[in-house]
């Protein structure tokens, strides 16, 4: 089977969901004409095929490795990414005034859809320098800026973020790392950091670690920890690269998956002198998190939709090759291809239809980012009231999609040369890392929730209602998330926190009917002009599915939502166990 990049149904929701023609109306996206849209989505999914996939499978098998101290890339992904940077690829989003092209957020975000469809362990790197490059632009001095956005912005330098500790976990305010103030506006980072995605690696001139520590006089918890960045190669005012910083890669994490992407634990100043200097005031640290966090959870809900792509390619893929058993209705007794079977459509149709879901969802969330940048008002409250949906719903539907893959291979599926498992084992640390998906409903309920006094999440949910009136099932699942945002609303923390996964699904999967619904429209509007065209027929077939069938199975979530922390306190730990 061989990656095909998913351009007429990213052509499609930019349309229609994103309202791509309408943000290049805005004299900041005016670049972003019909020919410049049309051109970097067949770019970027021409160049995703030829580089980015045909390496998915020796990253799986070789992976990363750590040699002499340092990280080796498997073969081919040393000449990909510098291809990558060459073309100009990791520009797109990046700031015009330090060499970007300044394009909407939402053509970055397609571009990270084909080249993580294509490889999701090689797309992480590319990932991780957007965060980077969020947090300086936003916090960083106009020194750190001009040394450090231009390189981060073609590629050239990659970046990561440090935040984990081996006794910290998600608390990161129980992190030890420490900063000490040298004397000269600079300072000595100590500390260890684990999982620390492309740590280390030999693709890029330099990697700008963005660092979370704790100065001297520092109070406890988040109130006292600052960011920095702190080079592996120093750069002088020039931009020169010079001497390298006491960073040591201790080892590589043995993963599940992702094997391409150098999962590292890194040593900071325990040997020699680690300079790093400060991003943003002291004590900021937790706000210039933010700023990365929330940017990398949107383009990890977006992994969902990379693994669910590839996984619904080549389930479809083999479900036509592979012949066993006759049809039930058919004529003879013939075998025939499993997709003529039909369970094997019920899951094939159901991955195709989750795929578009989470695809229109992490589509739309990112089209809010471009409005909020606009200045639009309400745009930003949406972008905080989608970005724990996306990340949730998109890697817990990406999970789900990637076994239904296996699934469909049968047998086959769960040996590793047909290559189907490796997406289920790629897929499954994303609803883990960048906040759990459990932290994520919790920030929802937690937060997200009392924006406006809750009429954020109102005026979204009756926006749905009024839109969507004709479609009992989708009316009926807004009308029940309503309900339960009531009771939100009114009930203690325990309980919010107990219904709080529940309420995430229901509040996704209502917005992501609402836009799948926007989408059949457009589909049967264009069939009704003329374009009878396979896409449309399958995008028609796909909307349908999510509406009438799994739509109405979010139903079953309301009482888990309103179940109330008691229930699950009814036993005791030990009794838990028993």
């Amino acid at each position: 089977m061989t990656f095909s990049a998913p351009v007429a149904e990213q052509n499609f929701v930019l349309k229609h969901i994103v309202g791509i023609d309408a943000l290049a109306q805005h004299a900041r996206f005016a670049d972003a004409t019909p020919d410049m849209v049309q051109a970097i989505v067949d770019g970027i999914g021409a160049f995703a095929e030829g580089e980015f996939a045909p390496l998915n499978r020796i990253g799986d098998t070789v992976g990363a490795r750590l040699i002499d101290g340092k990280v080796v890339m498997p073969d081919g992904f040393v000449a990909a990414y510098k291809s990558y940077v060459a073309n100009g690829w990791g520009s797109i989003n990046a700031p015009a005034e330090f060499g970007g092209q300044g394009l909407p957020f939402s053509m970055a975000t397609v571009a990270l859809d084909s080249l993580g469809a294509a490889n999701m362990a090689f797309a992480l790197c590319p990932i991780l320098s957007v965060g980077a490059i969020e947090a300086i632009n936003h916090h960083g001095t106009d020194r750190q800026k001009a040394l450090f956005l231009p390189k981060l912005s073609t590629g050239a330098y990659s970046g990561t973020m440090n935040l984990t500790e081996p006794q910290a976990g998600s608390d990161v305010g129980a992190l030890k790392s420490t900063a000490t103030p040298r004397g000269d506006g600079t300072y000595h980072i100590k500390g260890t950091k684990i999982y620390i995605s492309f740590g280390d690696h030999d693709m890029a001139e330099n990697i700008v670690h963005l660092v979370l520590a704790r100065t001297p006089d520092g109070p406890a918890g988040t109130k006292g920890i600052s960011l920095f960045l702190v080079p592996k190669y120093r750069v002088d005012e020039n931009g020169n690269i010079g001497a390298q910083n006491d960073i040591k890669v201790v080892s590589i994490e043995h993963k599940m998956g992702i094997n391409a992407s150098p999962t590292c634990v890194l040593a900071f100043g325990e040997e020699g002198e680690c300079v790093g200097e400060l991003i943003g005031p002291e004590f900021g640290g937790m706000r210039a998190m933010f700023t990365m966090m929330n940017n990398a959870r949107l383009n990890v809900g977006l992994q969902g939709v990379q693994v669910a792509e590839a996984a619904t390619q080549k389930a479809i893929w083999f479900a036509r090759e592979r012949v066993q058993s006759a049809k039930a209705s058919g004529p003879s007794r013939e075998p025939v291809s499993i997709v003529e079977h039909p369970d094997v459509r019920r899951m094939l149709l159901r991955m195709k239809a989750g795929t578009q879901a989470i695809r229109a969802l992490l589509y739309l969330a990112s089209g809010y980012v471009d409005r909020a940048t606009l200045g639009e008002a309400g745009a930003q409250e949406m972008v905080d009231l989608l970005t724990p949906l996306a990340k949730t719903y998109g890697t817990d539907m990406g999970s789900e999609i990637a076994s239904l893959g296996i699934q469909v291979h049968g047998g086959m599926g769960f040996v590793e040369e047909t290559g189907a498992a490796q997406y289920y084992r790629d897929i499954r640390i994303a609803a883990i890392y960048e906040g759990t998906n459990g932290i994520q409903a919790a920030d929802l309920v937690g937060r997200k929730l009392a924006m406006q006094g809750g009429d954020v999440i109102r005026n979204h949910l009756a926006a749905i209602s009024a839109d969507a009136a004709e479609h009992a099932g989708l009316s009926a699942l807004a009308a029940a998330t309503a309900d339960v945002t009531d009771y939100m609303l009114n009930a203690d923390i325990d309980d919010r926190l107990a219904g709080s996964y529940a309420y995430t699904n229901m509040m996704a999967v209502a917005t992501s009917g609402w836009l799948m619904l926007k989408q059949l429209r457009a589909a049967q509007g264009a069939i009704a002009n003329g374009d009878t065209s396979a896409f449309l027929r399958a995008k028609v077939a796909a909307c349908r599915y999510y509406l009438d069938v799994m739509v109405p199975e979010a139903m079953a979530f309301k009482g888990s939502a309103m179940v109330g922390a008691e229930l699950l306190y009814t036993i005791d730990a030990e009794e838990l166990a028993a």
